[in-house]
């Protein structure tokens, strides 16, 4: 495991080691979805990773999908979330903060009754939420007209602005899974036509606007982007995602990011294909490959160079010093679903490490 223990220069950033946690929705925030002491302690537990992305947070208010996920976009919740970076940096860690609108996947039990707006008014099917009220099923979303566009730009350029205020190392765009950027660029979700409908281009105007608002924040080399082509999680398809993917990494060498997150595979098997070498031959930067990897594929992508670091999730979910297992060969503590999103410690800051 030798090369997953090299140090990388992801921007401005440097980090010890390859071995990266992947951002993980939990659902351990208070009321107002502002962040706790519980989730500082969860993370400064994996510090050891080369770099912490902590999970899906809410860039402006009225887009919940999750009802006891975090925001960034009050001043508590700023607060909360300093609690979680001087307790990762007191540890010796480095931590991005993946902001995020949920789009679609929103209920309005979860956002005083409103609507859920995406690109084009078509529902995820064959699924449900967790609300207040129980598990409920999708509604349709409103179809956003191109004159609201700008104030989702804005909302991420302020989130990037109080992510900064609440002593993250950087931001991680959330461009994946079937949420509000990715539905825009996906033409199985976007249907529309004018700026933001219809070409590859005009389906990844929104994803481009959002990352140069944040680059004028942080500088580019402070933010990355994680995209998912193949995932129909959240019914989500596109017709041709090889060439989305390919054209994509080409575009993105324009910003000079920090990196590019790049989920694999399709958590459902509808589609697949190998979106990995297309990337790694047309974007430039630094590639962070996530989806399924052991230690040995893990190592093996970063040692012939497919790679530059690999994205760990239930791996640092169950394993919060995974680094040092991985370099020892030690066994892994197994992952307890139930307790994936259920409130308070167990399942989430009482998994052992090797030392305890």
């Amino acid at each position: 495991m030798r090369t997953l223990f090299n140090p990388l220069q992801l921007g401005a950033v440097s980090t010890p080691n390859r071995i990266f946690m992947a951002p993980l929705t939990r659902c351990r925030a208070a009321a107002e979805h502002v962040p706790t002491a519980l989730m500082a302690e969860y993370y400064a537990q994996r510090a050891s990773a080369g770099l912490i992305v902590a999970e899906a947070t809410m860039a402006m208010p009225g887009n919940s999908a999750f009802w006891r996920e975090p925001g960034i976009h009050s001043a508590a919740q700023v607060a909360g979330w300093r609690l979680t970076t001087d307790a990762v940096h007191a540890a010796g860690g480095r931590i991005f903060l993946q902001i995020w609108h949920g789009g679609r996947a929103c209920h309005p039990l979860l956002n005083g009754g409103a609507q859920p707006v995406a690109p084009s008014a078509i529902p995820i099917t064959g699924d449900t939420v967790q609300t207040p009220e129980g598990k409920k099923p999708y509604v349709t979303p409103r179809e956003l007209r191109d004159d609201e566009i700008p104030g989702i730009v804005a909302g991420f350029r302020a989130a990037a602005e109080n992510a900064r205020a609440a002593g993250f190392d950087g931001v991680e765009v959330h461009g994946a899974n079937g949420y509000l950027l990715d539905e825009f660029l996906r033409d199985g979700a976007n249907q529309r036509s004018g700026p933001y409908g219809g070409s590859l281009e005009n389906r990844a105007r929104l994803m481009l606007e959002v990352v140069e608002a944040v680059s004028g924040v942080w500088g580019s080399d402070r933010v990355g982007l994680r995209i998912s082509p193949l995932n129909s999680y959240n019914s989500m398809l596109d017709s041709d995602p090889i060439a989305l993917a390919t054209w994509l990494a080409g575009r993105l060498n324009d910003f000079d990011l920090a990196y590019l997150h790049l989920m694999r595979a399709d958590f459902l098997g509808q589609q697949s294909g190998d979106v990995v070498s297309p990337v790694r031959r047309h974007y430039k930067g630094v590639l962070i490959g996530n989806m399924g990897y052991t230690p040995d594929e893990a190592e093996q992508a970063v040692a012939t160079g497919k790679l530059d670091a690999v994205a760990f999730g239930t791996g640092f979910l169950a394993n919060p010093d995974l680094p040092a297992r991985i370099r020892l060969a030690a066994p892994l503590n197994q992952p307890r679903p139930a307790t994936f999103y259920s409130p308070g410690p167990e399942g989430y800051t009482d998994y052992p490490a090797l030392d305890d």
